[in-house]
Formats: structure tokens, sequence, C-alpha cells
């Protein structure tokens, strides 16, 4: 155990004994994504007082353990992972039905997204049992944070996770024609192996910007946001930037061009660009037309960033 976390679990239990955990309940506990430091106190207090923790990877999750200065005999940890989730939710279940507490835990990040757990959870539910959260870390928020994304339209407020796409070509082609005229924030995940397939696909989006977030809260972090036809081509220039886990950030959609007023809005911000910093275009720009300035500050970064290209 690092030095650091010895005064983490004293923490945890000054800041999370006194409050009321329920027995025969699941914990779903978050875990850190990369770096262990995002581990929440009140996550470092269950973690110690369940009687058996459902896991992932036992190994991994042993190891994580570990890391805070928490040992649990081989016993207490009860492999749970996607390829025997429904059996493995019926040993859990003995257990809750018996009064004891359990934990659930990933490998990393938020049990049910795009992990497992959703079908113990079920379960667990349907067994008129609780499933109580303990939220973490979680590289979709984390992304979602730091890109940026503002809506353009009452239309495209909001997002839409759609996890990992097909890794078949066709497959993954009609996924991306689905999702394309979507006019929200689309976020997806991607394994290194599979990332330069996925930036090709989705150059067919043009201009539309996209987020990529890599390796999150490790060492070799890295975030950069593009048009969707340059990220292959900037994924080739350093082999480094293929490696690690990605989140793949799909912008919301650009004000249309499709009608005469939007049209005008355009030339009027493109005029101001031209002359006049972009904070001051925008601003004038909405007051001359009317358009939200959120929208046409999303519009103006897009603008910038062809002219760059060009």
């Amino acid at each position: 155990m690092s030095a650091s976390f010895a005064s983490a679990l004293t923490a945890a239990h000054e800041a999370a004994a006194a409050q009321h955990y329920p027995q025969g309940a699941l914990y779903v506990v978050a875990t850190p994504i990369g770096n262990l430091a995002d581990i929440t106190l009140r996550a470092l207090h269950v973690l110690q007082l369940v009687d058996a923790i459902a896991c992932e990877d036992t190994r991994h999750t042993q190891a994580l353990l570990r890391s805070y200065g928490i040992e649990r005999p081989g016993a207490q940890l009860l492999a749970l992972h996607q390829h025997n989730e429904q059996e493995a939710a019926q040993a859990v279940l003995t257990r809750l039905q018996a009064g004891q507490r359990v934990a659930y835990v990933s490998d990393a990040g938020t049990p049910g997204v795009s992990d497992p757990g959703a079908r113990l959870v079920a379960c667990v539910q349907a067994a008129g049992l609780r499933a109580l959260p303990l939220p973490g870390a979680s590289s979709i928020t984390s992304a979602l944070s730091v890109a940026g994304a503002v809506a353009t339209t009452p239309e495209s407020n909001g997002f839409v996770f759609a996890g990992f796409l097909p890794s078949k070509t066709a497959e993954r082609a009609c996924a991306i024609a689905a999702l394309q005229p979507e006019p929200r924030c689309v976020l997806l995940l991607e394994a290194p192996h599979r990332i330069t397939d996925l930036a090709q696909a989705l150059a067919v989006l043009g201009t539309r910007r996209i987020t990529l977030a890599r390796e999150l809260t490790k060492q070799f972090e890295e975030i950069t946001t593009l048009p969707a036809s340059a990220v292959a081509p900037w994924l080739a220039e350093n082999p480094q930037r293929q490696r690690g886990e990605f989140v793949v950030l799909l912008h919301p959609t650009p004000l249309s061009t499709d009608d005469g007023a939007s049209l005008r809005v355009l030339r009027v911000l493109r005029l101001l660009l031209a002359e006049l910093p972009l904070k001051t275009a925008v601003r004038l720009a909405a007051d001359i037309t009317g358009a939200a300035r959120n929208a046409l500050y999303e519009q103006a970064l897009q603008l910038k960033q062809e002219t760059t290209d060009d």
C-alpha cells in the first residue's frame, strides 16, 4: 500500500462510517479509470465493510484493493463478468437473501455503463432487494466535461451514449449512418486496435467536430478536438496516439444551412470573423441576427477550423 492511502482509509472511516448501510443490499461501486486517487471515501469504506465483493476480474480487484491497504481472502471475491453474469448473479442473490452486504465493481469506472452489472442489478431488483449506487469515476462523463460540446439548437441539447460500434466494416458504416442525423452529442467507446478503423469510418461526417479523449486520468492522457475528416490523419501522424482506451465524442450538429435565414446568419458571422476577434464577432452576430449566442459560438469555431485546414 502506498503510504498516501493509509490516511485515506482513516478519512474514509471518519467520513462515511456513521452513515446507514443496510444489510441484504448490493452496493454498486465505481472505481478509478486510471488514477488510483480517484476512489471516493465512501467507496473505500464500503469495500472494507461488505461481506463479499463481486467483480469483473478477481485478480485485478485483489490488486486494486491491496493498493489501498484492503486485504480480502479469495473466498470473499466472486467472479462476475459478461460471460457468466446471469449465473453468477444467483450466487450474489443467495448471499443477499442471507442478509449479507455485497459490493460489485467492474475493472474500471462505473458498473453497468458499457461494463457488466446491469443484469446483476436487474436480478437483485426482481428479487425485491436493494441496489445502492456509490458514484465515482466514469470515462463518459469525464470526456463530456472537457469536450466543450455546446448545443446549437434546443433539439441538440443533451447527449446519447452509443458505446462500442460494431467491429465489422459494413455494420459499423450502417451504425454511423444511423447516428449521422442525430443532432445531440454522441459518445462512443473504442479500443486501441480499432481506433483507426473507426476514425476512417467517421470521416463521412466531414466538418462535424469530434473530440478524442485517450487514456483519461492516466499519465499519457490526451484530449483533442478535430473535424471528423481530420481524425484519421491526426492518428496516423504519431503511432503513440493510437494507444490506450478511447472515448470518441461527436459534437452536436452545427447550425443548419438548409434555409435562407440560416444562410444569412452564417454570412453575417463569416463577414464579422474576417475582421474581428471570435468573441466579438459572435456577440455582434447575435445582436444583429437574434440567433442564439452559444450556437453562433459553436459555428464560429467550426468556421475558424475550416479556414485553418484550408
